[in-house]
């Protein structure tokens, strides 16, 4: 999963590109933060894992018409071009601290709202990353954000191997 701040960021510049996409900013905002809110993130991200996301079984359950739903196919697109676009490799222990480090300086960029049931799960530290660049994970968060879900939820459900093929990491 992207960290908690990365999501809220892309939240935060999709509204910026599609001010008119939602009407209800904290079911939107929910629906961003709910899938990595669970014990057992596998269910919310209908794969294995979170980082093996299927965003076509998400059809077989909800679709894109609440803003909560539009929040939360938002978090599974940013998991699944996170995970299958992005990173070239992974170690959990690295990439969150690297979340920890990326996180003030993302919040301020992108004037994230930490929501306040997850404040208590969001971390700041200074030091060097090592999985992300700082940079790339901006371009990463703008590009995402300018994706059109309803485009998407076409091609998933057209079976579009560029939103359905699962990539694997290189452990490090």
């Amino acid at each position: 999963m992207a960290g908690y701040v990365i999501h809220l960021a892309v939240a935060e510049e999709f509204l910026r590109i599609y001010p008119n996409a939602i009407v209800n900013y904290e079911d939107f905002i929910e629906g961003i933060i709910y899938p990595d809110s669970v014990a057992d993130k596998s269910l919310t991200h209908y794969g294995p894992k979170s980082s093996m996301v299927n965003l076509k079984d998400f059809f077989y359950e909800r679709d894109i018409k609440s803003d909560f739903d539009k929040g939360y196919f938002l978090h599974l697109v940013t998991d699944y071009l996170f995970y299958n676009k992005f990173l070239s490799v992974f170690s959990k222990k690295l990439i969150y601290d690297d979340y920890d480090i990326l996180n003030k300086y993302i919040k301020d960029k992108f004037k994230v709202k930490i929501p306040e049931k997850i404040k208590d799960k969001v971390f700041y530290k200074s030091g060097e990353t090592n999985i992300l660049n700082l940079e790339e994970t901006i371009k990463f968060i703008k590009e995402t954000a300018k994706y059109d879900l309803n485009l998407i939820k076409v091609s998933v459900q057209n079976n579009d191997k560029n939103w359905l093929e699962i990539r694997t990491l290189k452990k490090i």
